[in-house]
């Protein structure tokens, strides 16, 4: 396999990685056996990576990969009790295929709503959501109240949470 099909492999693996171990995760309850049946499927992406289309989605083939392996799993391990069918296995690895959708399109609206805020108040919502400061502290560093901090954060809170709720409408 050439240097090029290597690196696209691994950057598609890569930027879905998280999503993939998301729902095998959200499928298998043991997490040993999760990161064995991730690892498992993770080889397998790269054995038949020569099969997989570019441009096509990345993840829905994974998954289906993944829900492979999961029944694989299951099939080895049929002598114990397994609360869940195929089928039922099925739906909800697709519900929390959804999911994980729904949480990266939420993801991507509120990264586009912050940038769209004032510097003060993304300045605000760093301090306390990304360098993890209490409100005293960062009333202290952008000398102003405590008070006035608190009422700036929550008035900051409502504008992203109004503006996430209408990226998700507009893309629904």
């Amino acid at each position: 396999m050439s240097a090029d099909k290597t690196t696209t492999f691994l950057e598609l693996l890569t930027a879905h990685e998280r999503s993939l171990s998301l729902y095998v995760h959200g499928l298998v309850p043991r997490d040993s056996e999760a990161e064995d049946i991730l690892q498992q499927t993770k080889l397998l992406l790269w054995k038949h990576f020569d099969d997989f289309t570019l441009g096509t989605n990345f993840i829905a083939w994974a998954r289906k990969t993944a829900f492979h392996q999961i029944l694989t799993h299951r099939r080895q391990k049929k002598r114990e009790h397994l609360p869940l069918d195929e089928e039922a296995l099925e739906a909800l690895g697709h519900a929390i295929s959804e999911l994980a959708e729904e949480g990266s399109a939420r993801q991507e609206a509120l990264r586009a709503c912050l940038t769209r805020l004032p510097t003060e108040h993304r300045q605000l919502v760093h301090l306390r959501y990304f360098d993890d400061l209490e409100i005293d502290q960062i009333a202290e560093r952008v000398e102003r109240t405590e008070a006035a901090v608190y009422r700036a954060l929550s008035r900051v809170r409502m504008t992203l949470m109004q503006c996430v709720q209408k990226q998700m409408e507009t893309h629904s």
